[in-house]
């Protein structure tokens, strides 16, 4: 009986599980001028598993998009950032939509975010 209830036990702390869910998946930056090509916004995400989240990597599809996040595992229950930064210049003007892959130790391992907006033309 004893050893029937240790293999239970350890069965459930191993399933023991981050899960990352975002506030919003997509954020528009609006518009803005081509004078002012950087633009900047932040993703919150919490962390709804439970165990410590932590992401290994932020990767944007294009190299005119910067993300930064939180380094540190969060706590279940515990919220934390991603900042992307937009970098519009010797870029063509117009709407723009890029993704960022958010790679984790969550159950739902990959997730996209995307950042949009459309830069007008300086005249």
């Amino acid at each position: 009986m004893t050893l029937m209830l240790i293999g239970t036990y350890t069965m459930a702390s191993a399933q023991k599980q981050a899960e990352i869910k975002f506030d919003a998946l997509v954020q528009d930056v609006g518009k803005f001028p081509e004078s002012n090509p950087v633009q900047k916004c932040t993703f919150t995400f919490t962390n709804t598993g439970d165990a410590p989240l932590i992401i290994n990597q932020a990767v944007a599809s294009c190299g005119c998009t910067v993300p930064t996040y939180t380094k540190e595992p969060v706590a279940p229950g515990k919220k934390g950032t991603i900042t992307v930064t937009y970098n519009g210049k010797g870029k063509f003007p117009g709407y723009f939509k890029k993704t960022i892959t958010i790679r984790t130790n969550a159950k739902n391992e990959m997730v996209r975010i995307y950042i949009t907006g459309n830069m007008e033309e300086s005249k």
